[in-house]
């Protein structure tokens, strides 16, 4: 599927550190050295998403990953009021644990939606300043996201018994879906995808964690505002056959954003990383060398 070496799952893991989070253990990633790069992963899986692109970005940046609370290796507390903005405020902490100023984003999924919000937050955080973002596949506007039936269902008053029972072969048949036609995960990216949901019973806050699709209704005009207002370069980089938010996503983006910065990958679906993380490494590394200092201060001119 790919050329780029990635890194298994059980070296990933033994390269991980912690921190406590509101009395919750949560778990991170850093390599390299140079400007921070903030990786932010998506619904229902964790930083190990990254782990394609995680060697070829630390050689150029200081890379840093986090497993949000609920996700992947971190603590998953099973009455935890889960929310897009507690997860801004969780990796804003990391951040500043590590002695960060200025960075950059790049997000995926649900980390779209944390990014937003740090995006949103931009103006007012200033002990840690937001230079760039880029997100890849996520629901950037409500009215353009199309959950799977898997999300239905937890939204559903039945949403809790459906993670109780939710299976490996239930993920596989999920993601069966949303990739590309011929870059389908293999069965060693689905055992890790599975690892990662299913750590610290991670199916029992399923049905809590997707309260995030209401939150992205809630905060999309704030959100958007801060999109079309913001002196701070983004792209997106989107897999266009991906049913949740693919092309159709893009197409919205288009019409919202002020001269929109954005990059389709024909035949490529939900987890651009995963699926064509060269092409992605491409599109992200030419993005960045176009956010100079110069263009950074400029403003971007808002829509009419």
């Amino acid at each position: 599927m790919t050329s780029l070496t990635g890194i298994a799952l059980d070296d990933w893991l033994s390269q991980n550190h912690s921190l406590i989070y509101r009395g919750h253990k949560v778990r991170y990633w850093c390599a390299g050295v140079g400007e921070p790069l903030l990786l932010i992963h998506g619904f229902p899986s964790g930083s190990w998403d990254w782990h394609y692109l995680w060697q070829s970005l630390a050689e150029r940046y200081r890379v840093i990953a986090v497993d949000m609370l609920g996700f992947g290796f971190s603590d998953k507390p099973p009455r935890y009021a889960y929310s897009l903005l507690d997860q801004a405020d969780l990796l804003q902490t990391v951040l500043q644990q590590l002695g960060v100023g200025d960075y950059h984003v790049l997000a995926h999924d649900y980390g779209d939606s944390v990014a937003q919000e740090l995006l949103a937050r931009e103006q007012s955080t200033p002990y840690c300043r937001l230079r760039s973002v880029c997100f890849l596949n996520g629901g950037l506007f409500p009215e353009t996201h199309h959950p799977v039936r898997m999300q239905k269902l937890l939204m559903s008053p039945l949403g809790f018994l459906l993670g109780r029972l939710y299976r490996r072969e239930n993920l596989a048949q999920a993601f069966g879906k949303i990739f590309g036609p011929a870059t389908k995960p293999s069965e060693q990216e689905l055992d890790g995808f599975w690892r990662m949901l299913a750590y610290n019973q991670g199916p029992r806050v399923m049905h809590r964690l997707i309260h995030y699709i209401a939150e992205r209704r809630v905060q999309r005009d704030r959100w958007l505002a801060a999109m079309q207002c913001n002196r701070v370069p983004m792209r997106v980089i989107d897999g266009a056959v991906d049913p949740v938010s693919g092309a159709h996503m893009v197409a919205r983006y288009r019409e919202l954003i002020a001269e929109p910065d954005t990059v389709l990958l024909e035949g490529i679906g939900h987890y651009p990383q995963v699926e064509a993380p060269e092409q992605v490494l491409a599109h992200y590394l030419a993005f960045r060398q176009a956010c100079t200092p110069a263009a950074i201060d400029e403003p971007v001119k808002k829509p009419a």
